[in-house]
């Protein structure tokens, strides 16, 4: 819940530094006080767009500061865990910044963290029900949702949500393969010719370059055949040769090697380049003799590589590898056309076992809401009696559809406030009274299963009075009461009579201009401000009385401090 709110420099609010308290608590205030600027500033909390225009004038910046206590909500830490955040429980702190300049920060016990990360908590910590919240009771997606918050069934939705999308997945494959196939068969003379042509080539890899390479050999003989030859003739020659002269020096080293130790050793290296220079002379004499070709080979290297090339050219290929990747290819889609039947049976069977299952886990999802909805129906029927609709009837409707990502149910909320009225959608036929009753026992149910530590509602007694509007809120502080805070927005003071802590929003003319403030109610302001509720701008002696009474009333029945 909130323990303090800290605004400072939003629109008209020049500072708001306020405790706020567990339980059930009222905001009152004429109309036009700033009340739904306190809201706004709040929802700057729950990751709403800030804009610039927000900043009280002649402020460089705006900042909403809210001090929370989640001392009774074990399970939010593993939020704080998950995203690297310090937590305690004790005094959690969200804070929103505007600058003049349109710049926006965000940080969650003084860590900065994306927008989208503060929304995720905001949403964790607080509900705002708006007026504008009734539109969405018309709604299908809504109602679906109020169904399944009170069902529970968040497990069974994940279950049947990852296999809806595996079900989806699979008919996009079989399509995608349909779609293929089909092009593929258009065009099976076409791909057959092209899959011939390069099947017939013979392609193999790397032998571009190896012919490539080959031809420039050729085309160079006579200058290597040449260099070879001088080569063989300097090392080789019986007279001039370097190693007929190299081995006659040797032999004189040697022999005088008994007289001159060192003219053994150079004989020995002598000899190491002798053999070595006679393999050098071998190699060259061997290739002297691959030298000499055919003319008409090398006519037939370049037919081949002339070949190669126009197939690179013609299908747009870079290299062979590329050739005969095309050419598998081409088989493969040739071979698709041929087995089609098998590949879409197989395809087909795996999309019925994803529908099959798809549509087990969406029974079991059905059922557990229309479980829930009994018990929805039931619940609020005996709310609205309590309420003031002694006729009312109230009935969930579940239809089936279309598999969908929520499902194969579509949800109407029927309504009749009417005895013998007929059942019909409940935007249809609802007033606003009605519709306001009706979100309120649903706000109620929902709380129950969404352990949310604070609720807000903004004038949710919107169409209602007298004994209705009590009766509201004492479902108002039955919320309360159960470990949350709930703070009710009223013009109504049958329901600010009832709440435990009473705040009243109030403005002010002062040097800079118009400034909203709120302050926390004594029990002789708060008097005076119902007996105004009451009376009007003139505060009669009879509407003080009738104050005293109504809250004298509450501190019997309820124990409530005024």
């Amino acid at each position: 819940m909130i323990r303090h709110l800290y605004i400072r420099n939003f629109t008209i609010i020049e500072e708001l530094d306020i405790d706020l308290f567990p339980g059930f608590s009222v905001i009152t205030g004429e109309t036009g006080a700033g009340k739904s600027i306190v809201l706004g500033a709040i929802g700057l909390l729950k990751g709403q767009r800030a804009d610039s225009k927000m900043i009280r004038s002649g402020a460089d910046r705006c900042i909403v500061e809210a001090h929370f206590d989640l001392t009774r909500y074990d399970d939010m830490q593993s939020f704080f865990t998950d995203n690297d955040i310090d937590y305690d429980a004790a005094d959690c702190i969200v804070r929103r910044e505007i600058t003049a300049a349109g710049k926006s920060r965000a940080f969650i016990n003084d860590t900065p963290v994306p927008l989208s990360l503060l929304k995720e908590l905001g949403e964790s910590l607080i509900d705002v029900h708006s007026q504008h919240q009734n539109l969405l009771l018309g709604r299908q997606d809504f109602q679906l949702s109020v169904i399944d918050i009170i069902a529970n069934d968040h497990y069974e939705l994940d279950k049947y949500r990852s296999a809806y999308t595996e079900m989806k997945d699979k008919e996009r494959e079989l399509k995608r393969v349909k779609d293929e196939i089909e092009n593929n068969r258009s065009q099976a003379d076409f791909m057959q010719y092209q899959y011939d042509e390069l099947d017939a080539a013979r392609l193999v890899d790397g032998e571009q370059e190896d012919l490539e390479q080959k031809a420039e050999r050729m085309s160079h003989s006579e200058e290597i055949k040449s260099a070879l030859y001088d080569a063989d003739n300097s090392l080789s020659d019986d007279d001039t040769g370097v190693i007929t002269r190299l081995r006659s020096a040797r032999t004189s080293l040697s022999q005088v090697a008994n007289v001159l130790p060192i003219a053994g050793e150079l004989s020995s290296r002598m000899e190491s380049a002798y053999i070595e220079l006679k393999d050098i002379a071998q190699e060259i004499s061997s290739q002297l003799g691959e030298v000499d070709f055919n003319p008409s080979d090398l006519d037939m290297v370049n037919s081949r590589l002339d070949k190669i090339y126009d197939l690179e050219k013609k299908y747009h290929a870079e290299s062979v590898g590329e050739l005969i990747a095309m050419r598998d290819d081409l088989k493969r889609k040739l071979g698709d056309i041929e087995n089609i039947d098998d590949r879409l049976l197989q395809l087909q069977g795996e999309v019925d076992k994803a529908t099959a299952k798809c549509c087990r886990l969406a029974d079991t999802l059905t059922a557990k809401r229309a479980k829930a909805a009994k018990g929805i129906q039931a619940e609020v029927m005996q709310r609205l009696v309590s309420l003031g609709m002694p006729n009312v009837r109230f009935e969930i409707q579940l239809t089936r559809c279309i598999p969908n990502a929520n499902g194969q149910d579509t949800i109407d909320f029927l309504f009749s406030a009417n005895k013998n009225g007929s059942l019909q959608q409940v935007a249809q036929v609802a007033s606003g009274g009605e519709i306001a009753r009706l979100m309120l026992s649903l706000k109620a149910m929902i709380s129950g299963a969404v352990k949310l530590p604070t609720i807000i509602f903004d004038e949710i007694d919107t169409g209602v009075s007298g004994k209705i509007a009590e009766k509201m809120a004492q479902i108002m502080k039955e919320m309360g009461d159960k470990e949350r805070q709930v703070i009710s927005i009223t013009h109504l003071p049958q329901i600010a009579a009832l709440g435990a802590t009473h705040y009243k929003v109030y403005k002010e003319d002062t040097a800079d201009g118009t400034v909203s403030r709120m302050q926390v109610l004594s029990p002789d302001e708060r008097v005076n401000e119902i007996a105004q509720m009451l009376s009007g701008s003139d505060i009669t002696e009879a509407a003080i009385s009738n104050a005293k009474a109504l809250l004298g009333i509450r501190n019997e029945e309820l124990g409530i401090r005024n």
